[in-house]
């Protein structure tokens, strides 16, 4: 069968004994391929022979490991083809057998097969001579025929068939051609004496020399071999034996002597001294590992015997007189090389990534270990060892492992695992070899953002710039990547009807929480909204916290006057008889401030008067009083400027004018308090007068009483209206422009009056003490 057929024939056997469940391939394929094969030449379809479906190709995503033979293959689609040109020579050197391993690694789930690939031998190299030109010395008479005269082997980097197979001679009826077969296939062309050689006729003889490879293409190399006639020395040296067998230990120290030889030559003098030498066509390997000394026969060791390299050598010794001509006599020794336990386990693992996820279910596998020791027997058996207190162990067949998990993970505990695997063989003594393999754990959406506070307060002043900062949240989240990006926002909802994000803003990247309006500490004192803090992670997660902004309030109020109510057009009117006495109330300025605390403390103060010292106001209940009897000098009208003002920073004030009529004391002056209270016996008018007070009051309170249901009853939220109404100003919360006045109902005589605004106007009426009030129309 010539090689192409061969290669056929090879390229589809696959020997595939049985899959185990957590991934090996207790079995090898094994494949052949031609060396020389150009790149892209299909070696075989791998998912076909290890029973993987063409739809599940994709997913399996089948890829070479990283020994380095795998550089000459690639896996395409589930074909293995060879990626780049192979020379067996470089390779494998003379060895008969050229095998490249191979670990096909697939992947959902996690599986690894090994491979054997079979280079085979192409007719690529012709055979060679070292030396272009033979010499033989032959003495005359004394060379009978059928004597035989060693000739230089050719040499043929190539294997088997393509080596060299066969030796011929150009014709000549001196010499032919022997050639017999060594041991190890190696041939050995010999040059037979067919008849007696006579100097005299012909000193020389030329001869060509060719040898011829087995390929399919035979090649040849050629030399010349000349034959020299001579007569001189006619005994050759002689061993004591053809064959030397010889069993060494590796490792053996460099020098030492493994066998002396001893030749013996018949001859006297110069023709009996013998010299050693390796024959020529000793293959490099031996003579690299085991010198010769020609004087006294000794082989030492000069290189290092390694058990794993080679397990066996044969040198050809021969050993040559100085007689002219000089004669050799040959032996062989074979030595055989017994293992040691000199070569500790090598690890090979295996790994698509370096990161398992935190939430990876036990018995997850997360890489191949392959153990391997170039010691033989006991001495090549290896157990492996996994580090403690790690939540990995391993699962073995023979010298293959798989690494899987045995314990749950956290990544937020540990984030990385480093891993010491310890293998040791059964030698005696054990060596050992360990590697430490890092594992990274990769991060799942499984914590949910915390917060730095539970609760968080911010204060701002009212009448704040629209974009004001009021305060930052903050939460962390203890996975890593996308897990911990937080983004914040604000939990949708009402407040006083508004949706909260007409209130606030949050920054979604910092937890910046700004104000989106000015706030009016008037309509509302605290803001509660909830901040919500979300991962990026799939699924998010998120928390929230309660935030509650406080509105403080600055003095952006002036003091209004309840009373006198006046305009610009109407000055408030006062009458007082000229018979008033030290401490006559002329009237009371009632106001008020919006504000709260300090900024709404009320003072009162005469701005400006026209009077000489006749009238004087209490600072705190505003109070105007006479503090003299009323003279003839004095005018009968006077006019009063009083100043209201808050305690706030800076203060605001509010004046108001109050005419005085001073008049004489006539029947149907109207009365003060005091006098009603002091007047036992009331007069006609008083009585008229109390009357006519008392069915104004009731009008009023019944008039009150109906526009503030009218009110109630339009309005949805009954309770914050109709209750605010009797409420001092700090529990109003209405919005701006819809101001809700206080009534005030200090006293039983009063007078109502309508105005071109809308409202109602109460003005005190003959009783001090009164309060007065306006009431808006509905």
């Amino acid at each position: 069968m010539d090689t192409r057929s061969s290669l056929n024939a090879c390229k589809w056997q696959v020997i595939l004994f049985f899959i185990c469940r957590w991934g090996w391939v207790s079995g090898q394929l094994r494949y052949s391929i031609a060396e020389e094969s150009e790149p892209g030449t299909l070696i075989g379809n791998v998912a076909q022979d290890l029973g993987i479906n063409l739809a599940d190709i994709n997913k399996r995503q089948l890829s070479l490991g990283s020994e380095g033979s795998s550089r000459f293959f690639a896996v395409e689609k589930g074909f293995l083809t060879v990626k780049e040109r192979i020379d067996r020579e470089s390779l494998c050197g003379s060895s008969s057998s050229c095998l490249l391993y191979l670990e096909i690694i697939a992947e959902n789930p996690l599986e690894l097969f090994s491979l054997e690939i079979d280079i085979l031998d192409v007719n690529d190299n012709s055979p060679t001579f070292l030396n272009f030109n033979q010499v033989i010395t032959i003495l005359e008479l004394l060379a009978s025929p059928g004597k035989i005269f060693h000739l230089e082997t050719a040499q043929d980097q190539d294997v088997g068939t393509n080596g060299v197979t066969k030796y011929s001679l150009n014709p000549t009826p001196y010499f032919s051609l022997s050639v017999k077969n060594r041991k190890d296939g190696t041939l050995i062309p010999e040059l037979v004496l067919e008849k007696n050689l006579d100097r005299e006729e012909k000193k020389e003889h030329k001869l060509i020399l060719t040898a011829s490879d087995g390929g399919e293409n035979p090649q040849t190399g050629s030399c010349e071999v000349t034959v020299i006639v001579q007569d001189v020395n006619d005994n050759a040296p002689v061993f004591d034996q053809p064959t030397y067998k010889i069993s060494l230990l590796e490792n053996l120290p460099l020098n030492t002597v493994i066998i002396k030889l001893n030749a013996t030559d018949l001859d006297e003098g110069s023709n009996g001294e013998v010299q050693y030498s390796f024959v020529q066509h000793t293959l490099d390997k031996a003579t690299n590992i085991f010198d010769l000394n020609p004087q006294t026969g000794e082989i030492l060791v000069k290189g290092n015997i390694d058990f794993e390299k080679s397990r066996f050598y044969e040198l050809n010794i021969k050993a040559t007189d100085k007689g002219v001509p000089k004669l050799e006599g040959r032996c062989l020794i074979q030595i055989e090389v017994q293992d040691v336990n000199d070569n500790t386990p090598e690890f090979f693992f295996t790994s698509k990534t370096n990161e398992v996820p935190e939430n990876a279910p036990l018995g997850t596998v997360v890489g191949f270990i392959s153990v391997r020791d170039k010691d033989s027997g006991r001495n090549g058996e290896v157990k492996l060892d996994v580090s403690p207190n790690v939540p990995f162990k391993c699962q073995s067949f023979k010298n293959r492992y798989s690494l899987v998990t045995s314990g749950y993970l956290d990544r937020e505990k540990v984030s990385q695992y480093t891993i010491k695997l310890t293998a040791s063989d059964f030698g005696s003594p054990p060596l050992y070899n360990y590697t430490v393999v890092i594992l990274n754990i990769s991060d799942v959406n499984d914590n949910h953002p915390t917060f730095l506070h539970s609760v968080y307060n911010a204060f701002i002043k009212e009448n704040n710039e629209p974009g004001s900062l009021l305060c930052t949240v903050s939460a962390t989240d203890p996975d890593e990547g996308a897990n911990s990006d937080v983004s914040y926002s604000i939990v949708e909802s009402q407040i006083d009807g508004s949706a909260v994000s007409s209130f606030v803003y949050i920054n979604a990247q910092n937890g910046n929480i700004y104000s989106q309006r000015a706030f009016d500490y008037e309509q509302i004192q605290v803001l509660q909204i909830t901040a919500r803090a979300e991962d990026a992670g799939f699924p998010k997660l998120l928390s929230n916290v309660s935030v509650f902004i406080f509105i403080m309030d600055a003095n952006d109020n002036a003091p209004t006057v309840l009373y006198p109510q006046y305009s610009r057009e109407l000055i408030a009117q006062e009458s007082i008889p000229k018979s008033a006495s030290v401490g006559y109330l002329v009237t009371k300025v009632s106001a008020v401030d919006q504000d709260s605390g300090h900024n709404a403390l009320l003072a009162y103060n005469l701005f400006e008067s026209t009077s000489n010292n006749l009238f004087e106001i209490s600072g705190y209940t505003g109070e105007i009083k006479t503090v003299r009897d009323i003279h003839e000098a004095d005018n009968n009208e006077q006019k009063l400027i009083v100043l209201v003002t808050d305690h706030g920073d800076p203060s605001l004030s509010t004046t108001v004018t109050i005419h005085v009529n001073i008049i004489d004391n006539i029947v149907n002056e109207r009365p003060k308090s005091q006098d009603v209270l002091t007047n036992s016996k009331p007069t006609p008018d008083i009585t008229l007068y109390l009357i006519i007070s008392l069915v104004a009051i009731s009008l009023v309170s019944l008039v009150t009483f109906v526009i503030l249901l009218v009110r109630c009853l339009k309005r949805d939220n009954y309770d914050s209206s109709c209750g605010s109404c009797f409420s001092n100003k700090s529990q109003s919360k209405q919005y701006a422009g819809e101001y809700q006045p206080t009534l005030f109902l200090n006293t039983w005589n009063l007078k109502i009056h309508g105005s071109e605004d809308g409202t109602y106007r109460t003005s005190r009426a003959m009783l001090p003490g009164l309060f007065p009030y306006s009431i808006r129309k509905q």
